[in-house]
């Protein structure tokens, strides 16, 4: 009965171990470092790819002026919290993201570009991946954890103009309130920009 005691505390102790990295995936950036709404998104470019392949050329952010881009920073492609996220986009597409209709999703980690195509291959994932492996991007934006070199779970809703409209510091993955408001800052930064356009 004893060693079943021991047996069971040991288990309890490896499970808590076993969640530490995940929960250190949660971890917040500086957020007066952090472009606030109302400011210019810094423009950025890395090497992209699609469940299609990799991209021939770099994806540039101030070549997608005059669509409405989600910039879905995360932490590692295939770990569970951001596996939870990306299906989450793919299996809401259509509703969160007019299924791409002028609207682009870039979804960005410190991954080598060949990793986050494979895994958007396998998982068939619409969006674009862009890999951020030197944390360039993460810096610009100031939400990489330098100490572990990943993008922290961040995400910006840029309207047409290249403003930033909306931004989740972080991103709670698996919380369903944190989607329906991604897809109503979407949905508004879509609208304003329709609505200038008459």
């Amino acid at each position: 009965m004893h060693s079943l005691v021991i047996l069971r505390r040991a288990l309890a102790a490896a499970a808590a171990l076993a969640v530490v990295p995940a929960a250190s995936f949660a971890q917040t950036p500086d957020t007066a470092a952090v472009p606030k709404v109302g400011s210019q998104a810094p423009d950025f470019s890395g090497p992209a790819s699609t469940r299609y392949g990799l991209l021939k050329n770099p994806l540039h952010l101030s070549d997608l002026r005059g669509k409405t881009v989600v910039v879905a920073f995360f932490p590692r492609s295939r770990t569970q919290g951001c596996t939870v996220q990306m299906e989450s986009y793919r299996d809401r597409y259509a509703t969160l993201f007019s299924g791409g209709k002028g609207i682009v999703v870039v979804s960005v980690s410190t991954d080598a570009d060949t990793t986050q195509q494979s895994w958007a291959r396998d998982a068939n994932f619409p969006m674009v991946f862009v890999s951020d492996s030197s944390g360039e991007i993460g810096r610009k934006y100031h939400v990489i954890d330098e100490k572990n070199h990943y993008d922290t779970r961040v995400a910006f809703v840029i309207s047409p103009d290249g403003t930033i409209s909306y931004r989740a510091m972080p991103f709670k993955e698996l919380t369903e309130n944190a989607y329906a408001e991604l897809g109503s800052a979407v949905a508004s930064a879509s609208h304003a920009k329709s609505a200038g356009t008459r």
